[in-house]
């Protein structure tokens, strides 16, 4: 069990350490491009592909990371005034529908790729094929399953777990934190 939970912490701090490496490269690459622009009249011409790459591996590993910190919001008005058994049931039922989802838009994503690898098309302004960045596809969709299966997996053994976010919640705790603040100064 020590082992498994080594190994979810080096995915969390992979996963984490990633988000954070691909934007502050997009906030560089972006400044450097405006600085280049606009004070010396040139443009790096690969920035903007590089960029959209950057931005489409955050959506994708960022989506995972959602669901692993309980950031998604929806609309929970119905399951809130159940009770406590079948609010659990219910985003349990959810919670398969999700992974369904995942896996059958990884399994798109596979296919995908495997059809551009087989082509070998080129991106447009650098030079690799472009099946290697658009692998970000069925991987991250791959990770969101294996993210929703742990929230299932808490859900069915009783653990807390939440499929959304609570933005009311998150808000008074925000106010309650200002207002010690307030308080401490």
């Amino acid at each position: 069990m020590q082992a498994l939970y080594s190994s979810m912490r080096w995915l969390k701090n992979f996963e984490e350490g990633l988000i954070v490496i691909l934007m502050a490269a997009m906030t560089l690459l972006t400044f450097v491009q405006v600085v280049a622009r606009y004070v010396f009249n040139y443009s790096f011409v690969w920035v903007m592909e590089v960029t959209g790459i950057m931005f489409a591996w955050l959506i994708f590993v960022g989506m995972s990371y959602g669901v692993r910190v309980g950031a998604h919001i929806g609309v929970d008005a119905l399951v809130k005034s159940l009770g406590a058994r079948a609010a659990r049931q219910m985003a349990s039922a959810a919670t398969v529908l999700c992974i369904f989802y995942a896996l059958l838009v990884a399994y798109g994503g596979y296919q995908y790729v495997h059809k551009i690898y087989t082509v070998g098309i080129l991106m447009q302004d650098i030079p690799i094929e472009s099946w290697i960045p658009r692998v970000v596809l069925p991987l991250g969709f791959l990770l969101l399953a294996f993210r929703f299966a742990q929230v299932l997996w808490r859900l069915l053994s009783g653990q807390d777990a939440q499929l959304l976010g609570d933005e009311a919640e998150d808000a008074l705790k925000l106010r309650e934190d200002a207002s010690f603040d307030e308080v401490k100064k």
